[in-house]
Order: structure tokens, then sequence, then C-alpha cells
């Protein structure tokens, strides 16, 4: 299918993608979806037994569709975490900050190598020689915002400022504040600030928000109905299980963290999905449905990571399989919710898992080799294209919005 390049044409194939997606999902047999159930539910229940609240899983290849669950939805209660339920996907949210990104660049309407300073002048110290590239790489050497934001660091934070509203463009004062000038050939370097000045540039390139950039993009010409990007609404819509964190406390300090305004994640952290939606985008996006080529392959080129011990691209992780070659995926981390998303290489298979509560000091490890595990099935197929890759550490999350 054609890339949707602009609005008029995206909302013209919007009923005929949804009808795809549709079909790609819909012709499961029961045969089927019972032969991968039992042994992705032993992984959540593993999952589970790490210590979180609740979790729940999806996996999908062509004719097929597992889902499973465990845990409850709300603390102290037998609520069964909810089907197709919608969770805060932390960092995944970098993913579609980084697809409007590279659409625009093949629109014509910037490029990977403008700076920050065309696009956002006096916001970033040295912004004439860091590129957009480096914030989608995150090799910018801008400072990580999340550290100033008290309703993410303690209880009680969080308790007096859950509903404060953030303006990019104060949350980019608060990081630069810790910095007066920034190295512009700075070493790899994780930060959420990057994603936050990508999302001004998306509102500087196209005289509208981030989100409705998102939104119009890639949620309603993918039909992600479980998808949205909440603006300041501290509220998730729809079904969804509570979210508790004892911010580095222990465990027998969790309070219930459902309700916040992730004004301060906008661009890096922010949107509310499921595993089904997170499901059709990564297939959509891995299977050249979102980008043009020259673009899906700016964003799949991948640098050293060593503070994830993986390699990254622009929005995305190259991880690699326990029985050879890699995968694309991204974690996420905000505030009680994890996710772990990943999909093959040639956009046929993918693995969703998000757990509630912080759990215990083996969840992420159990999360990643759930994913590891469902997407090992592709591998042989891939290594046949790619070849092996090389034996990197595991990806560790990156603190409260990872």
């Amino acid at each position: 299918m054609q890339v949707l390049r602009t609005r008029r044409r995206r909302l013209l194939v919007l009923t005929g993608l949804a009808a795809l997606l549709l079909a790609a999902s819909g012709g499961l047999t029961a045969e089927a979806t019972t032969r991968l159930t039992d042994p992705l539910q032993r992984q959540v229940d593993a999952i589970r037994d790490t210590g979180v609240v609740g979790v729940a899983a999806e996996v999908t290849s062509p004719g097929t569709r597992a889902v499973a669950r465990a845990g409850v939805a709300e603390r102290g209660t037998r609520k069964p975490m909810p089907r197709d339920g919608r969770f805060r996907i932390g960092s995944a949210t970098k993913t579609f900050t980084a697809t409007v990104v590279l659409q625009l660049v093949g629109e014509g309407r910037m490029s990977l190598e403008d700076t920050v300073e065309r696009w956002l002048p006096g916001v970033v110290g040295a912004g004439d020689l860091i590129t957009v590239r480096q914030l989608l790489q995150h090799s910018s050497g801008i400072p990580e915002v999340l550290p100033q934001i008290a309703s993410l660091n303690s209880a009680d934070g969080y308790r007096a400022e859950r509903f404060r509203t953030y303006a990019p463009e104060e949350l980019a004062g608060l990081a630069m504040g810790r910095s007066e000038d920034v190295p512009a050939e700075a070493a790899w370097s994780y930060s959420n600030t990057n994603y936050i000045l990508a999302a001004m540039i998306i509102r500087e390139v196209t005289g509208r928000s981030w989100g409705r950039e998102v939104e119009d993009r890639i949620i309603r010409p993918l039909g992600l109905s479980g998808t949205s990007t909440p603006g300041t609404s501290p509220f998730i819509p729809g079904p969804h299980a509570r979210a508790y964190t004892a911010f580095g406390a222990g465990t027998g300090a969790a309070i219930d963290v459902t309700a916040l305004n992730a004004s301060m994640a906008v661009g890096s952290g922010a949107v509310i999905s499921t595993t089904r939606d997170l499901s059709r985008f990564s297939t959509a996006l891995l299977g050249g449905r979102l980008l043009e080529p020259a673009e899906l392959d700016e964003m799949t080129a991948t640098v050293p990571a060593p503070e994830l011990g993986v390699r990254y691209g622009l929005g995305l992780g190259e991880i690699p399989l326990t029985c050879g070659g890699s995968y694309f995926g991204h974690p996420g981390e905000l505030l009680g919710y994890r996710t772990w998303a990943g999909i093959t290489r040639d956009g046929s298979r993918t693995a969703v898992v998000y757990a509630t509560s912080d759990g215990g000091p083996d969840t992420q490890q159990a999360m990643r080799a759930l994913v590891d595990h469902e997407l090992c099935g592709a591998s042989a197929r891939q290594r046949s294209r790619t070849g092996p890759s090389s034996a990197w550490s595991c990806v560790v999350g990156d603190g409260v919005s990872s």
C-alpha cells in the first residue's frame, strides 16, 4: 500500500486500511488461538510471579492472534485484567513521534539534517550544531528533563503535581537550565528531552500540535480505536487496569498513580494504547505502510547504544534474540505501567506485553524473555536474510518514562 502522504489521501484510504487490518486479525481459528495461548499463558504467569499486580500480553502472526492475562486490574480485588485494556505506553511513544517526523521528511517539508536552531531558534544551546537526526537518535547530548518533574519522582510530588500542565517550552527550559551549552559531538545518551523537542519541531513544521499529527497520520488511518494522545487529561479512557508505584521506596509503599497529566511526556511518553493497537501499529510500520522505503531505512539504521547494550535507530531499538538475529521494538515505562513491544524485521510477527506496578528485580527480564521467546519462532527466516547478530546484552529501563 502506498504511503499516506497527505491528510486527504489518509482519509481516503482509512476505510480500506481498516478493512485490511480487520481481515488480518479476524480470520483466526480456535485451533490456532489455542495452540499459542497455553505457552503464552505460562510466560504471563511467570511475569505475574515477579511481583506485579497485573499483566497482559498479545502475540500476532499471519492468521493468528493469541492473548493471555494474569493478576488483577485493581489491587485488593478479584477484578481480572481487562480485555484490550488501555495503558500508558511510556517510551514506546517515541516510535510514533519518529514516524511522524520521517513522514514529514518524506514529504519534503523538513530534513533529518535540519538543525534544531532552524525550527526552534534560541531554545537549545548550540542548537545550530544539533540536527533532527541527533534528536531522534539520542546523540544530541541534550540533558534529561525528567529529574525536574516532581510528579514522577516522589509520592509527595505526585500528590501535589499529578494534575499540573507543562508546556513543551517550559520542559525545554527546565532541561537546558541544567546546562548552558550542549556539545555538538556528544556520545550516545538517552534523553526524553530529545523527543519533547521533536514534538515541538512537528508543531513548527505543520502548524498543528504533535497530538493532532499523531492522530491524523497514524491513529485514525490505522483504525487504532484504543489509542489516544491525551493532551492534558489525567484520565485513561475506556477499560484499564490501575497503576501503582513505590517511587523506589519498596513495594510496601506503592500508591495508586493511575491519574496523571502526562503533558511532561509530550512526544516522549504520553501515548495511551492497547496491546492489540501496538501490534497493528508495529505491523503497519515495518510492513512499509506508514513510511516510504528510504525513510524506513533511515529509521532502522542503527548505531551502538552503550547505555542500553543494544543498537538504536530513529525511535526504534534493535534488540538481539537469544536464538540468533534481532528484532525491532521499544520498552516503555510511565508511573506504574511497564511495556515491552517487539516485532520481527519483516513485520510478520509481533509480541507486546505490559504490566502494572513496579514488580520486582526480575520483572523486566521476564517481560523481555516473553518477547524473545515469542519472536524466536520467526528468527530462522530472518537469519536467512540478515545474517547472525552480535550477542548484545539486555536492554534496560531508564527511569520513570523509559
